[in-house]
């Protein structure tokens, strides 16, 4: 398996960018993605801030 980026929302309700092999997440925790690229989840990550789902770090 490959690692590919998700988006995942800690405790303190902030979104951080991981590297993860799907198998590696958790059932706790809210993820978006995979993304093909951080760059591509640094942007999605913004979108997530903005609507209210995630706070700025």
């Amino acid at each position: 398996m490959s690692k590919t980026w998700y988006i995942v929302k800690t405790e303190k309700e902030q979104c951080e960018i991981v590297q993860l092999e799907p198998n590696q997440l958790a059932k706790d925790r809210d993820y978006w993605g995979p993304f093909p690229s951080k760059e591509e989840a640094i942007a999605r990550r913004v979108g997530l801030i903005r609507s209210g789902k995630c706070q700025p770090q």
